[in-house]
């Protein structure tokens, strides 16, 4: 028979063991609570920004609607053919490497413009990193820009359609790896 005392010592013994995987557990779920809050942030960060370049993005096709809209209504544009991106060369080719569907939107941005001085190196560039204008300030933001260009969908094809084409709209915010982007695609007809 044992001992009272040698059963409490067994006892405390066994209760500190448990205190300790309590303690382990609450620690781990605490550290868990921890990351999974982080995480959640930086994804509510993630979906501004996407927001907020889509947000660019219409805003840079309502301006290129409206410039193209009076363009054609003023008799300066007849059709699309004198006003498609050729340049840099294969941007419109779809077995080139330079082909705009194959490049990421930043890697599109820095090809128009590859001597970065903030100027697209091609003339026909609707809108080039064109600051988007914030509805509630009024004040345009380096933060949110939209470029605009013009793609003749038949090249690749060897067809010849001057009256249509596709409207190319790149959203940003941001800049440099916080950079969040938007790309549209519109297919555009002259009603020729």
């Amino acid at each position: 028979m044992s001992h009272p005392r040698e059963r409490k010592g067994h006892e405390s013994g066994f209760t500190l063991i448990i205190v300790i995987l309590v303690l382990a557990f609450l620690l781990a779920v605490g550290a868990a609570v921890v990351s999974v809050t982080g995480t959640g942030t930086k994804i509510a960060d993630n979906i501004r920004g996407q927001d907020q370049s889509l947000n660019a993005a219409e805003a840079g096709f309502d301006s290129a609607w409206q410039q193209m809209s009076n363009a054609f209504d003023y008799q300066n544009w007849t059709s699309f053919d004198t006003h498609y991106l050729k340049d840099p060369a294969g941007i419109d080719l779809p077995i080139d490497a330079n082909y705009f569907r194959r490049l990421t939107d930043q890697e599109l941005l820095a090809l128009l413009d590859q001597n970065n001085d903030g100027l697209p190196d091609s003339e026909n560039v609707i809108y080039f990193k064109q600051s988007f204008v914030q509805p509630d300030s009024g004040i345009p933001s380096g933060y949110l820009t939209y470029t605009v260009f013009l793609i003749d969908k038949c090249v690749g094809a060897g067809l010849q359609q001057p009256g249509s084409g596709l409207l190319v709209i790149i959203g940003t915010a941001g800049t440099g790896k916080m950079m969040s982007t938007t790309r549209l695609e519109v297919e555009l007809t002259s009603g020729e």
